[in-house]
């Protein structure tokens, strides 16, 4: 049985915030796609870019992009102010440094709310995640410790995952893991 579809990234959808995200653009682009009869969105991996914003190169195969986060859906939860969410921006080449810069200012005020009173669905997440959420917390704790250094360049202790090392990493970054 043969189908068709698109493969589009989301950061190719347009968006307010510099680059496409899974906003209502997104819910649009999908009933766009059923009313055209095509069944197949195919994305590019939806995991954290790393070096050079490449999504083939993450740093975890579980997380998702932070850069697809739609603001408006956080201030509809509660979790932004609407003087937090930035205008919109002309739609255009996305600027990684502009979002690199801007999103996580935005997105730890966010986190802050949510820390604060945290749901029954956060905790629930964080329960079925636990394989892989805490490392990941913990390693891009560090990582931003070390100025975003690669791993060949972390002291010895942490490269090479030292009990007694990741532990007081652990205590010293608890707030920001």
């Amino acid at each position: 049985m043969r189908e068709s579809g698109i493969l589009m990234p989301v950061s190719s959808l347009p968006g307010p915030y510099g680059i496409g995200c899974f906003g209502k653009e997104a819910f649009k682009f999908v009933d766009f796609l059923a009313d055209a009869g095509q069944k197949i969105w195919q994305l590019l991996p939806l995991s954290p870019t790393g070096y050079g914003d490449s999504p083939y190169q993450s740093f975890s195969a579980f997380a998702g992009n932070p850069y697809f986060i739609d603001f408006r859906a956080l201030a509809d939860e509660g979790w932004l102010l609407p003087g937090e969410v930035p205008a919109a921006v002309p739609v255009g080449s996305i600027d990684y440094g502009a979002l690199y810069n801007q999103r996580p200012v935005i997105l730890q005020k966010a986190a802050a709310r949510l820390l604060a009173a945290p749901t029954a669905a956060y905790a629930e997440f964080c329960t079925a995640q636990d394989f892989w959420l805490d490392d990941y917390a913990l390693f891009m704790a560090i990582k931003a410790e070390q100025h975003q250094a690669g791993l060949a360049d972390w002291p010895d202790a942490l490269r090479t995952r030292q009990p007694e090392a990741l532990a007081a990493a652990r205590a010293r970054l608890a707030e920001q893991v």
